[in-house]
C-alpha cells in the first residue's frame, strides 16, 4: 500500500488537499467526504479508512474546503452546509483519479458523513459512469434535493438508532432512490458512533457494501430498505 500527501485541483481553481493511499489488491478507490466542521482528519473516518485499506481498498481522505475557507467556516459555519460547494469538490477528486495514470482504471466508491454523505450523494448524480456505490453514516440524504433520484450507484445509508430524525430523514430520502439501496440501523448508536461496537458495525457495514458483486458489482435484487 502507497501512501502520500496530494494536493487536488477544484473546478474553482482551489487546491484541496488529501491522503492518498493506492489499493493492494481490491481494483477500487474510495473517496471520503468528512462531516460539517471536520476534515479529512475526522477519526472516526480515518478508522473506516484504515479498514478497508486492510481489505485490499485504496482510499483518498480529502478537505472539502480550503484552509483559507476552513478558517471562515469556524467562525461563520458559511461553507459546511452549502452541498453545491461540497459536492463540487468531491467531483473533483472523482475527475482528479480518472485522470492520474495509477488511478483512471480503478473503479470508484463513495463514503460519506454527514453533510459529507449530502455531497457523495450529490457526486454520485453527476458521475455515474464513474462511482460503483456509495456509503453514507449519519448522513443527510434530504440535503440532496432532486439529485437523489439521480444517483444510479447502490447506496447503503447507516443510521444510528438512537439518531431518531437522522434515522427519520434517512428513511425518507430512501423512498426517493431510484439506484438499489438500504438502510442499515445500527442498535444503540447515537449520531456520532461513539458507543461501544458501533463503528465497528459501520466498518463491517461499508466494507461488505464495497465488495459486493457490481460495486465492485452489487446484487441489484438485495439491498431494498
Amino acid at each position: 500500500m502507497i501512501l502520500e500527501e496530494v494536493v487536488l485541483p477544484a473546478t474553482d481553481g482551489s487546491a484541496l488537499r488529501g491522503d492518498l493511499a493506492l489499493p493492494a489488491s481490491v481494483p477500487l478507490m474510495v473517496v471520503f467526504a468528512h462531516g460539517s466542521g471536520s476534515s479529512r482528519h475526522s477519526p472516526r473516518n480515518q478508522a473506516v479508512a484504515g479498514a478497508l485499506r486492510k481489505a485490499g481498498m485504496g482510499t483518498l481522505l480529502m478537505d472539502l474546503l480550503t484552509e483559507r475557507e476552513e478558517r471562515h467556516d469556524l467562525l461563520t459555519a458559511e461553507y459546511r452546509f452549502d452541498v453545491d460547494l461540497l459536492a463540487s469538490r468531491v467531483v473533483s477528486a472523482v475527475d482528479w483519479l480518472a485522470d492520474e495514470p495509477v488511478t483512471r482504471s480503478l473503479g470508484v466508491g463513495l463514503f460519506g458523513a454527514s453533510t459529507g454523505a449530502a455531497a457523495a450523494l450529490r457526486g454520485a448524480a453527476e458521475r455515474p459512469a464513474r462511482v460503483r456505490s456509495v456509503v453514507s453514516r449519519g448522513g443527510r440524504p434530504d440535503l440532496v434535493g432532486g439529485a437523489l433520484a439521480r444517483v444510479a450507484a447502490p447506496v447503503l445509508l447507516i443510521v444510528g438508532g438512537e439518531d431518531p430524525e437522522v434515522l427519520r430523514l434517512n428513511r425518507e430520502a430512501a423512498g426517493r432512490l431510484e439506484a438499489p439501496h438500504r438502510v442499515e440501523v445500527v442498535p444503540g448508536a447515537g449520531h456520532l458512533f461513539e458507543e461501544p461496537g458501533a463503528l465497528e458495525h459501520v466498518v463491517r457495514a461499508a466494507r461488505e457494501w464495497f465488495l459486493r458483486p457490481g460495486g465492485e458489482g452489487f446484487d441489484a435484487g438485495d439491498g431494498q430498505p
